[in-house]
């Protein structure tokens, strides 16, 4: 395939380099870049700059973005106090990669992160670096728990998603990416999630949580379920690709007792809804309950490449270097989540994606109560999500539709025509899924709202 090539770029700067269309962009990465590529299939985007909750293409056009780095862009893009905090570092000549050795901004990160979590997880934590992605904190958590209670199996749920590396694929619910790969960790053993509009056991609404703790408790006490003492029960308090379902607050109560009672450690997985997102600055302080172990990534390295673990003392109990990586000193990274965690709490931004969410989910609202095809619309925060369905074909015994995944990329598609970056999750790809920056005003949301319904009245009109 013959691909006109980009010009070279100055030695002084990328920006010199005139930009090409949109199309020539696309089309040497297509060429170029692995199949395993996922977001340009659904949003062909070649993106030239960025400012807050906006994003600007090649071509000149303009974006919502509501993507936001899958939620790692909590103050939007190019943020003025993340550039001064990186502009800051680096004239100061700051050592962007420490391995683990400390410095007083680790220092200060660690600190200010600590601070955010409740007094009584915070007063027994300990935390390791990881390496940049969530994917690699779950790994660690992993090997963390298992070296602390010698056991080897690990509970998880159905739709849940953490990573795409070897043990965090074995957790994540898709089956899709799995199929093609042997040998996957084993001992893994999925558990339904209270997913009420799809719920697992035929019974729907608030009964779907009440039904999925007694199950699991159950389980748990059944000398002849099949499994062995879990190191482990790994939990999204929303589960994001799966679909934006919110854990019902009395079921996470439920699975924190059950797994308190039995001596089986809580990793709670807040790769996404970490740092405010979700209306609280953790996900799991909704249900005040404290996990032994936090999972984060995404937002903390204000948007550069950084992931932790932070667990309770008692499991701090693996060698040196039993969990390592050569960039989990990231410098650049703490300084700008050091950044981050200053304005989400100056600003309050974890209230604030509380009521922009509520806002959000009311407009969605009004727009499935003008259209055909929304099944749900459901969120926790600037967690938001609207499940798309095909009404014309019969609803299952609690009410729900089957899923109308071509509807969903057509309603993607139409979003982007006019201004509007979202991405689609759940089964079958067929939940829009919102995540804007927690810096979105009313008016955005609104304008947020507008395209949406603009894009399902053109859907819908299509079929």
């Amino acid at each position: 395939m013959n691909v006109p090539s980009l010009q070279s770029s100055s030695p002084h700067s990328v920006h010199d380099a005139p930009l090409q269309s949109s199309g020539i962009y696309l089309e040497h990465q297509a060429a170029r870049e692995s199949n395993a590529r996922s977001y340009p299939r659904g949003l062909p985007l070649a993106l030239a700059s960025a400012s807050g909750i906006h994003v600007k293409d090649t071509d000149g056009r303009s974006y919502i973005d509501c993507l936001a780095g899958a939620g790692a862009l909590a103050l939007g893009h190019n943020h003025p106090r993340v550039k001064e905090a990186l502009v800051r570092a680096l004239a100061q000549d700051l050592p962007m990669q420490t391995l683990d050795l400390t410095t007083p901004v680790k220092h200060r990160f660690i600190d200010d992160l600590i601070a955010l979590l409740p007094p009584r997880f915070a007063e027994r934590a300990r935390i390791q670096f990881c390496g940049p992605t969530g994917a690699d904190a779950i790994e660690a958590a992993l090997k963390l728990v298992k070296t602390a209670t010698g056991r080897r199996s690990v509970l998880a749920f159905r739709g849940a998603y953490h990573g795409m590396t070897h043990g965090a694929l074995a957790l994540t619910g898709s089956r899709g990416p799995k199929e093609p790969i042997a040998g996957l960790m084993p001992d893994v053993h999925f558990l339904p999630y209270p997913y009420a509009y799809r719920c697992p056991f035929g019974v729907g609404g608030a009964e779907s949580g009440r039904v999925a703790s007694t199950f699991v408790e159950r389980l748990l006490d059944d000398p002849n379920s099949g499994i062995v003492a879990p190191a482990a029960l790994v939990v999204e308090p929303v589960q994001g690709e799966g679909g934006v379902i919110p854990a019902p607050l009395p079921w996470l109560q439920e699975i924190r007792r059950i797994t308190r009672e039995r001596g089986i450690p809580l990793i709670v997985d807040e790769v996404q809804s970490g740092l405010g997102r979700t209306g609280a600055m953790f996900a799991f302080e909704h249900a005040d309950v404290v996990p032994d172990v936090l999972v984060l990534s995404k937002a903390i390295g204000g948007g550069l490449p950084m992931s932790v673990v932070i667990y309770d003392k008692e499991l701090d109990r693996w060698a040196p270097g039993a969990h390592a990586g050569t960039f989990r000193g990231n410098q650049l990274a703490m300084a700008a989540g050091i950044a981050t965690i200053e304005v989400v709490r100056e600003q309050r931004l974890d209230r604030h994606a509380g009521a922009m969410g509520e806002r959000l989910r009311e407009h969605l609202l009004a727009v499935q109560g003008r259209s055909r095809c929304i099944g749900e619309v459901r969120g926790r925060g600037l967690m938001v999500g609207a499940e798309i369905v095909d009404r014309e074909r019969e609803a299952d015994g609690v009410g729900a539709h089957p899923p109308a995944p071509a509807k969903a990329r057509l309603i993607q598609s139409e979003a982007l025509r006019r201004g509007l970056i979202v991405e689609l999750g759940g089964r079958s790809d067929c939940v829009v899924r919102f995540l804007p920056p927690l810096i979105v005003t009313a008016e955005q949301v609104d304008s947020i709202a507008t395209i949406f319904d603009e894009a399902v009245r053109a859907a819908e009109q299509a079929s």
